[in-house]
């Protein structure tokens, strides 16, 4: 049997040995508010119809793995620990439920092209991450701001950042602390779009 042949053999079963080494991945997701809930009219103060433009976000968090930084500047992703989709599109997912279940709208619908609606609202996600440090903490940041559709007009603005404490050390513990701090983003800003409109209905 030649050298050649040996050296072959042994790399092609280092290969396959590395190949049922590989770990598995694992999926996490945002709790989303249930279905498409459809408001009773007597719930439906604003007869306004709202757009979600998207989420406008860094590269990392418009990708699906979960991103972890020190209180510095170095940021790293974990390789097996992933979103089921990116968290730009997971939190519009949540606020779109979020804003639909509040009965307080006549339509909430995402952009598209040939939509029509009275505004449109925007946003950008700044922070989406684990922050490495003492204690553990799940930052959540993001800004949005509502532009009015006639005037083009920017008629309300608001700013959501928190970190949430970890309650253990793995990944899934953090993914917990994501997720309940994004419930608390999106609650506060659809409390605060509909101050906005009673305080402008009230005018």
């Amino acid at each position: 049997m030649n050298r050649s042949f040996l050296i072959m053999a042994a790399l092609v079963a280092g290969l396959l040995a590395g190949c049922g080494a590989a770990r598995p991945s694992k999926y996490y997701e945002l709790t989303i508010p249930p279905g498409d809930v459809t408001p009773a009219a007597e719930r439906n103060p604003f007869a306004v119809t709202l757009l979600l433009g998207p989420l406008r976000a860094p590269h990392l968090y418009r990708e699906d793995h979960i991103v972890y930084s020190s209180n510095g500047e170095s940021m790293g992703t974990y390789e097996y620990q992933r979103w089921v989709e990116p968290p730009t599109e997971m939190l519009e997912d949540v606020l779109l439920r979020d804003l639909r279940a509040s009965g307080k709208y006549h339509a909430v619908e995402f952009l598209r092209s040939n939509s029509h609606g009275d505004y449109v609202l925007y946003g950008r996600l700044y922070d989406f991450k684990e922050i490495s440090a003492k204690p553990l903490v799940a930052r959540v940041s993001v800004d949005l701001e509502l532009h009015e559709s006639k005037t083009g007009s920017t008629v309300w603005t608001h700013y959501y950042s928190h970190d949430e404490p970890v309650n253990g050390k793995d990944v899934s513990a953090v993914v917990a602390a994501l997720d309940r701090n994004a419930q608390r983003g999106m609650e506060e800003v659809k409390s605060s779009l509909e101050q906005y409109f009673s305080s402008r209905s009230s005018n």
